[in-house]
């Protein structure tokens, strides 16, 4: 999950990450009162940011600055509904000024493509990192961190080194740089980025502007992340298959997928993806959504609710090789979701079945004879099929 940046400052800022005080408000007329709350210690001298989950927001104009509370309405007016990048402005945050003397990059991430994580630091912080890491990757140090250990006293000087940091400048940032390993995982993040880190005039280090994407699969941890969810950006279909505990993604495509076991769910995109070729409008996945290995009749069910609740989904194929999870219980699960939806069922399922116990699958949905229930015995006649009821739908 990635957060907000009023998000991420206030859990920065409750791990000791120094910030800027800051208010968030999604009214330009409430700007005026957050202007005189947090730019006392700055001049009056404000920052209104656009609140959304993407970059390039000072390009775009959702940055700006305002001396006055007058200016800060009137920032605001102008961000608040804001496109940016696909993305609606609904909140913008209201940050005092500082004077900045120095921006730095760091962040701690991920990486997946070594199995280890990473803290990349840079003194030229600011710009987008993408941009500097091509155009000059010399100036962005990288240096992995053991999960055992993380960030320390000699790990952070390592890392300031590493950038080129001189020893008069370290003091100041070592602290800082644990602190914000104790973000990394005291939250379970697998991203923590700050761009800028900055030092002001007066010598201070601050989190000016930071970026936190949380580990899903340590919400059990942590009962408070569950607030941090922006429910209004939320796929309605995938808030309610989160409910159901079911691993969905929504696509952009009309033919539904319902697969056991992540790979094979992959797979099956792919393969339908292909099969769309051959047929108008070259119809494509609509959706990820793997049931599980040991799925029971219940999930598959709840599996078929989802995807056919879907306005876009036009055929749905349902490909499932019985491991811990046998044919007839998918099955039975396909059936009792029918039974269930009733007149509501109106689209078309191609169902491939194999493996554990799949005659006895085939057959209790042969016996229930339903007319929008197609059996194919291959993963690509059914991709096939469900491919072309898909185009014949549109």
């Amino acid at each position: 999950m990635d957060l907000f940046e009023y998000q991420a400052r206030d859990m920065f800022e409750a791990h000791g990450v120094p910030v800027l005080p800051a208010a968030v408000v999604t009214e330009a007329g409430e700007a005026a009162a957050a202007a005189e709350q947090v730019g006392a210690a700055s001049g009056g001298v404000v920052v209104v940011k656009a609140q959304v989950k993407t970059g390039g927001r000072g390009k775009a104009g959702g940055v700006k600055l305002a001396k006055s509370p007058e200016e800060a309405v009137e920032a605001a007016g102008a961000i608040l509904g804001m496109d940016i990048k696909g993305h609606t402005v609904h909140r913008v945050m209201v940050a005092q000024g500082a004077k900045i003397a120095q921006e730095y990059y760091f962040s701690i991430l991920l990486d997946r493509a070594n199995r280890s994580l990473l803290a990349m630091c840079s003194k030229e912080g600011g710009m987008e990192i993408e941009q500097l890491a091509v155009e000059r990757p010399e100036a962005l140090a990288k240096v992995p961190v053991d999960a055992n250990t993380g960030i320390d006293d000699a790990k952070a000087t390592e890392i300031l080194e590493t950038a080129g940091f001189t020893a008069e400048e370290q003091p100041a940032l070592v602290p800082v740089l644990k602190q914000l390993w104790d973000v990394y995982a005291g939250e379970d993040a697998t991203l923590v980025e700050v761009n800028p880190l900055v030092k002001t005039e007066d010598g201070a280090v601050i989190a000016l502007d930071g970026k936190v994407t949380l580990d899903g699969n340590a919400e059990f941890r942590h009962a408070d992340h569950a607030a941090l969810e922006d429910k209004d950006a939320t796929d309605p279909l995938e808030a309610a298959a989160k409910e159901k505990d079911l691993n969905y993604v929504k696509l952009d495509g009309s033919v539904g997928i319902i697969g056991n076991g992540a790979g094979l769910v992959m797979s099956t995109l792919d393969v339908v993806a292909y099969a769309g070729e051959e047929f108008p409008g070259s119809p494509k996945p609509a959706n990820f959504l793997d049931i599980g290995g040991g799925a029971s009749a219940e999930v598959m069910s709840n599996g078929l609710h989802i995807i056919l609740g879907d306005e876009q989904v036009k055929s749905v194929f349902v490909n499932v090789f019985g491991g811990i999870t046998s044919c007839d219980a998918v099955a039975n699960g396909i059936v009792g979701a029918l039974k269930n939806l009733g007149d509501a069922a109106t689209k078309p399922l191609v169902v491939r079945l194999d493996g554990n116990n799949v005659e006895e699958g085939r057959q209790i949905l042969a016996d229930f004879g339903h007319p929008l229930v197609t059996i194919e015995e291959t993963m690509d006649g059914a991709a096939r099929r469900a491919a072309e009821l898909a185009a014949a739908a549109n």
